[in-house]
This record gives C-alpha cells, structure tokens and sequence, in this order.
C-alpha cells in the first residue's frame, strides 16, 4: 500500500509544472528517489515511472517523479532545456519540502533520468541553482542530491562524431539555436562542464544497444570521479537499448532495479 499525491508548483495552474509522490506504508529506506523521465525534450509524461515508483514503495522507498513544460513541435521557441531545468529543479526542492514535513531532518535524495530526463537529472544533481541559467524560486536552502542514477545520458551538448541527425535536431530546440549561432549555450547545458570534484556520485547506465547517446563520451566523465575518489559507478546492460529502464517486465530491467537498490545502500553504507 502506498499513498499517492500530486502536487502543482504554480497557484494559477501552469501545464506540465508538476510532481507526483509516492509515499510508503511504512518507510524503510533512508534514501528516497526521484525520477525524470524521458522523451527528447518534446514529450513524456509523469505516468512513465507509476509501475516502477510503486515496486519500490513496496521496498519502503519514498519516490517522487517530475514532469517539466515539453518543447513545443517545429524549430527553437520561447522554452529551452533551461526552462525545463527551472522546472525539474523546482520539483525537486519542493519534493525535499515534503519529506522534510514528514519529519526528515536531512533528507537524502537519488535523482534517476533516462535519456532527455537523465540530461535534466545529470544538470540538478551536478550544477548548482542557476549555473545553467535558469531562474529558479526555491522554497528553502538548496539540499543537493545525494547521487544521480543516469540511464543513456547525452553527456555533452557539443556535437561529436557520427551525431544521430534526428536527435542533433532536438538538441538545438533544447538549446533554443544552432551550433554555429551559439555554441556557448549548448556547452552550459553539457554535464561535462560541471564535472567536479564535489560533485555527488553517479551511475553512469549504460546501455549496449545505444544508437542515440554514445557510451564512450560518458568514459571520461566516470574517470574523472574515479580518480578524485568519488564512488560513481558505470555498467553497461548487455543487450539492453536505449531507455530501456521503463518497466519491470523483463530481466534486464529488474536488474537495473536491484541495482539502484544497491547503489544507494552501498553509498548509505559509505562504501
């Protein structure tokens, strides 16, 4: 059993400005988890992650997941990755302000993201409020997230060799231009820039069967926390594709599962 509430960020309603929470019948689990779902920027929904957010309840983790205002169709508009940012930020400081009304002090959160939403994800847990831009009206003090779990990452904004055309396109409407016009906003949005040695850690998600985001830009990124001593983590799931992290139907997807369970207690543990 579970309860479930959603919650608006905005007094007049705005589309899309909204997170859902899932709170156990008794919680056993001293990390809660957040989740950002996917859909390149343009769609995707809170639904995506109910089935999953509810098995870990049923492990005594509270769960929260976020939607943010979606891309609109055609070339850049008014929104950017930057207002999404505002958005998943703002969720995620508020979903801190209702488990601290439950009673917890010093709420540790893990903030899980697959391929757009893991961009998103990536960026809350390693910029700080504002280093991307975006303008955000926080509830309280900035409680950073206690790791990031980040399923097929677009690690950088920048382009690399042999870019998937249809996605370089969702990127530049992420980015709100072109490359050639503003190469500086696609690098703020680039996880690589804020990799650091206070970063929290992270598991690098990799699936085998990525045709979208390489794995091998997200290498250096691990390393670099591996060599700073931070505890991040990377698998690669054999025969997994991108996103594949959005049911439990299949064994590779209830591996990823126990695998988040791992890699939170392990961090709890101080391992």
């Amino acid at each position: 059993m579970f309860k479930y509430t959603g919650y608006y960020l905005d007094d007049d309603i705005v589309p899309h400005r909204t997170f859902d929470c899932f709170m156990p019948e008794k919680v056993t689990r001293k990390t809660a988890l957040f989740f950002v779902h996917g859909g390149g920027w343009t769609n995707g929904n809170t639904d995506n992650y109910h089935r999953i957010m509810h098995a870990y309840c049923g492990r005594g983790y509270i769960c929260g997941t976020t939607t943010y205002r979606l891309l609109p169709p055609g070339g850049p508009g008014k929104l950017s990755a930057v207002d999404q940012l505002k958005d998943v930020r703002e969720s995620f400081a508020n979903f801190v302000g209702v488990l601290q009304e439950q009673g917890i002090s010093s709420p540790r959160v893990a903030v899980f993201g697959t391929s757009a939403g893991a961009h998103l994800a990536s960026l809350l847990v390693c910029a700080e409020p504002g280093e991307c831009g975006e303008k955000c009206d926080l509830p309280g003090p900035w409680i950073k997230p206690a790791c990031g779990l980040l399923q097929s990452l677009p690690a950088t904004f920048e382009p690399w060799e042999e870019t998937y055309p249809a996605m370089w396109g969702m990127m530049e409407r992420a980015a709100g231009g072109t490359w050639e016009d503003a190469p500086e906003k696609f690098r703020n949005l680039s996880l690589a820039r804020f990799i650091r040695p206070d970063n929290p850690p992270l598991f690098f998600m990799e699936a085998q069967i990525e045709e979208l985001f390489p794995s091998r830009l997200n290498v250096p990124l691990y390393e670099k926390h591996k060599a700073w001593g931070i505890p991040s983590r990377m698998k690669t799931y054999k025969y997994a594709e991108h996103g594949f992290f959005y049911d439990l139907s299949r064994p590779i997807q209830r591996e990823a599962f126990e695998d988040i369970i791992d890699f939170t207690t392990s961090l709890e543990n101080g391992k």
